[in-house]
């Protein structure tokens, strides 16, 4: 392929991750698109996987293919890398002799036994930092060359914004999840306080502490407890309704 092809690849590539933003997918949909793309995008490429950065560890996230996954998993449980190299140094990281490259002593035998040779990791950087990497990989010896680098960089800039939106999206998500599963519970609390009101002439506040002592002697948590309390007693109105 010569380089008008590689750079028609490129914006192909660039233009399919600009309209990202403009579909509903999933976290791990869209990463799994830009990992896709990233394939198509750099020369020589037969996997790739992105790598989003958590507190204390590194988690893959999404891999265009199997072999892909079984060697992020490999790096991760070694503790040893190029994904690794290139999240924590922010660095673009690549090498075409994996079983006897000496920056990764454990990692690359292990790897190049497996039939893969080459790889290409680059960090996922936005204005906030480091996101992650992410990690290109062929199986033939010496697979990206210094131009594969560079389509690699020009791709991951716009990369990492996808990855970013795609994120603060999918945390919005879990945020307006956990807030609406709060609103419920605190719903059939109070109701459950109300049939606790009804039944024994307590105040609210005497209704609240009966439902935690419950929920201790029970070990369940309140709203689990108030749930019950409340199915009991619709159950009991519609027996009476019946009669």
């Amino acid at each position: 392929m010569n380089t008008d092809e590689h750079e028609d690849d490129l914006r192909s590539s660039l233009a399919d991750l600009s309209k990202l933003s403009m579909t509903n997918l999933s976290l791990s949909d869209t990463l799994s698109h830009v990992a896709e793309f990233a394939v198509r995008a750099i020369p020589g490429a037969d996997g790739a996987g992105l790598t989003l950065l958590h507190p204390g560890r590194p988690d893959t996230i999404v891999a265009s293919a199997d072999f892909v996954r079984v060697v992020d998993d490999i790096q991760y449980g070694l503790g040893q890398g190029p994904c690794i190299t290139a999240a924590a140094e922010g660095i673009t990281v690549r090498s075409g002799s994996l079983e006897t490259d000496p920056q990764w002593p454990e990692f690359g035998p292990k790897v190049g036994r497996l039939g893969v040779h080459s790889v290409l990791s680059l960090p996922l950087i936005t204005a906030g930092g480091v996101l992650g990497a992410m990690n290109v990989y062929a199986h033939r010896p010496d697979a990206f060359d210094a131009r594969a680098a560079e389509l690699g960089e020009l791709f991951a800039v716009p990369a990492a914004i996808s990855v970013q939106n795609a994120r603060a999206l999918a945390s919005a998500a879990r945020l307006t999840e956990q807030l609406e599963r709060a609103l419920n519970s605190r719903a059939v609390i109070d109701q459950a306080i109300g049939v606790l009101i009804s039944r024994s002439g307590c105040t609210g506040t005497e209704g609240y502490d009966k439902l935690r002592s419950l929920s201790q002697s029970e070990h369940k948590k309140v709203a689990v407890v108030a749930e019950s309390i409340v199915g009991e007693a619709m159950k009991a109105a519609r027996s009476r309704s019946r009669r």
